[in-house]
């Protein structure tokens, strides 16, 4: 018994020294919670994944274009053409896993329809998040904007606001605390989920299911293809995946692949 202890120790010490460590940056909910979910399949193929919990947006490009971290996940196509473009990165999307649609929310009023004129809207205070605020204002009949369809329109863009709404960019993470000081948020899925929203009762307004923002694992250029980062795209679009997404959100988190 002895002797098989020490064989089966051997083993596991040579399997752990064989696994490639993946470091993954991710936000809490729903990205970390996929992130865990995929951990042993990934583990049973070689790739020893460890999980970086961010609650911003910038640090998780950061770190992975300064190759601290390998990959992330918590961005749309969208925002990750923007930072490339301002920040002068070159992160790469390697394939897209889900789409979680953002939402109208308030603490004060019942539907749209009872939003007063001159209401406070906070919204988030980055281009394409922002951007996208405002497309899903502009559906509800709540503002137009000079080009309709331009996920970057900003607040210059808007061409007609009759309830005058008064609008306050905001850091997308601050929104659900702020919730109840203003009249209406647009809040990111992820973050509505970490503060106990459910998109599916407590929206006012929300994306459906053919939104254009898809949630993607983004690597860099030399290392995009790597066995390692090829595998956890696998699992990430994976029918388990869309199983457990189905089943853990609620129509919250729709899968994209």
């Amino acid at each position: 018994m002895k002797r098989f202890a020490l064989v089966l120790a051997a083993l596991l010490a040579a399997t752990s020294a064989a696994a490639e460590k993946l470091t993954v940056a991710a936000t809490a909910v729903p990205h970390a919670q996929i992130l865990a979910f995929v951990k042993p399949v990934l583990a049973a193929e070689g790739v020893e994944l460890e999980v970086k919990v961010f609650t911003d947006y910038v640090q998780p490009n950061v770190q992975v274009a300064e190759k601290r971290l390998d990959a992330n996940y918590f961005q749309t196509g969208p925002y990750l053409e923007e930072f490339n473009k301002g920040k002068g990165t070159q992160l790469v999307p390697v394939v897209g896993v889900h789409i979680e649609p953002l939402g109208a929310y308030s603490k004060k009023h019942a539907s749209l329809d009872a939003v007063p004129e001159g209401a406070t809207v906070a919204i988030p205070n980055e281009a394409s998040n922002g951007g996208r605020a405002l497309l899903l204002l502009q559906k509800a009949g709540l503002v137009t904007l000079k080009q309709p369809g331009n996920p970057l329109s900003s607040l210059r863009d808007i061409t007609a606001n009759p309830r005058k709404l008064k609008f306050r960019e905001l850091e997308a993470a601050m929104l659900p605390r702020l919730l109840g000081q203003v009249d209406l948020a647009l809040i990111n899925t992820n973050y509505a989920l970490d503060a106990k929203l459910d998109p599916t009762r407590d929206a006012l307004a929300i994306e459906d299911g053919r939104s254009p923002y898809v949630n993607f694992l983004v690597a860099r250029p030399d290392n995009r293809d790597s066995p390692a980062v090829r595998k956890l795209a696998a699992a990430l679009t994976s029918p388990a995946v869309r199983d457990f997404i189905a089943t853990q959100y609620h129509g919250a988190v729709l899968p994209a692949f």
